[in-house]
């Protein structure tokens, strides 16, 4: 890496071998529309298989295009020469192999400055599990769950059912490393649950099952920052379908997305303040959604997960949230690398 620019040149990490791959380059083609001229953009694609394309393909992808066989001369692992010239990266990467802290932790070997968590606060925040413990330890409140694995299911289907009726209905089953809501799925009875913890099965070895949060009112407070995190509005996610579902979320009017949320200021002051806790509970540093539930009818506040490296697509509520809090995406954007360049 060479000295720094006066306009930051930033190698952008995009795609990837997750489910959540076309997510990533959906954010990516909104990060670079967005902030186009403010920062010294180099993207970089990552296929589906890991291979990592070369300048002109990973343009091609950017633009919509179909992979063609020009793309076949691209090197199949990372190649340190695209660091040579650029002075921060921008991973954004949703899911494994991206926000769960394997890259984070090359780029660190690498002695390389990167945008958000680092590879503890990355794995924490993709491992549902792990990062319930982590909330459970510091205090915080959240709904009751259960985790199983893939061989447990296999071996003993009875006990894991008998251990999960404790939770009650409905639940829902999540894999335990994905984002997105792919794999999630809601359960009323134990044939639907059996069902969805077989397809949550296909994407991970391990899967969290939660006691469903009825009649929650689903919000998000975006948090920007390291040790002494800013917390922004808070947002409210209202939608039809069953569950804020990968459809749902990714497609344009199906959701709708209320910034700020119409809640009373107690409330509000509650969520922000949860969500900078979680934040810091989950040692995330860059940025991350805190994602919670609230009732009126109980007054009950809990957190449901943190997302170390949240959407930017023009339908996501990170940027959105920053927007209404005075805090424009292209001055988000370079925010986030300005705080990659903060020695700590």
């Amino acid at each position: 890496m060479s000295g720094r620019a006066d306009r930051p040149r930033v190698l952008l990490l995009c795609g990837g071998r997750s489910a959540e791959h076309d997510v990533s380059l959906a954010s990516a083609r909104s990060l670079l529309g967005e902030t186009a001229g403010r920062l010294d953009w180099r993207p970089q694609v990552i296929d589906r298989d890991g291979t990592w394309l070369s300048a002109a393909a990973s343009a091609r992808r950017l633009a919509g295009e179909a992979p063609t066989r020009n793309d076949a001369g691209a090197a199949p692992v990372f190649d340190p020469a695209l660091l040579d010239d650029v002075d921060v990266v921008f991973p954004l990467l949703h899911g494994p192999y991206g926000e769960d802290g394997r890259i984070q932790g090359a780029l660190d070997v690498l002695g390389v400055r990167y945008v958000g968590s680092g590879v503890h606060g990355s794995a924490v925040g993709m491992d549902k599990p792990t990062m319930k413990a982590v909330f459970a330890a510091a205090g915080l409140p959240q709904v009751a769950y259960a985790g199983v694995t893939r061989d447990a299911w296999r071996r003993a289907p009875s006990e894991v059912d008998e251990r999960l009726d404790a939770l009650g209905w409905p639940v829902f089953v999540k894999p335990a490393n994905l984002g997105s809501s792919i794999g999630i799925a809601r359960a009323d009875r134990r044939d639907a649950r059996a069902a969805a913890l077989s397809a949550a099965f296909a994407y991970d070895r391990r899967v969290i099952v939660e006691q469903a949060f009825v009649d929650g009112r689903e919000l998000e407070v975006a948090v920007l920052g390291l040790d002494e995190p800013e917390v922004s509005v808070v947002g409210e996610i209202r939608f039809a379908t069953e569950f804020y579902d990968y459809d749902t979320k990714y497609t344009m009017g199906r959701a709708r997305l209320d910034v700020p949320a119409d809640l009373p200021s107690d409330v509000a002051d509650a969520c922000r303040d949860l969500a900078r806790h979680a934040f810091l509970a989950a040692d995330a540093a860059g940025l991350a959604r805190v994602d919670l539930f609230w009732s009126p009818e109980r007054d009950e506040l809990v957190v449901n997960e943190i997302n170390t490296m949240p959407g930017f697509t023009a339908t996501s509520m990170y940027p959105r949230l920053w927007a209404a809090s005075g805090l424009p995406y292209p001055d988000l954007a370079a925010r986030l690398v300005d705080l990659a360049l903060v020695d700590r």
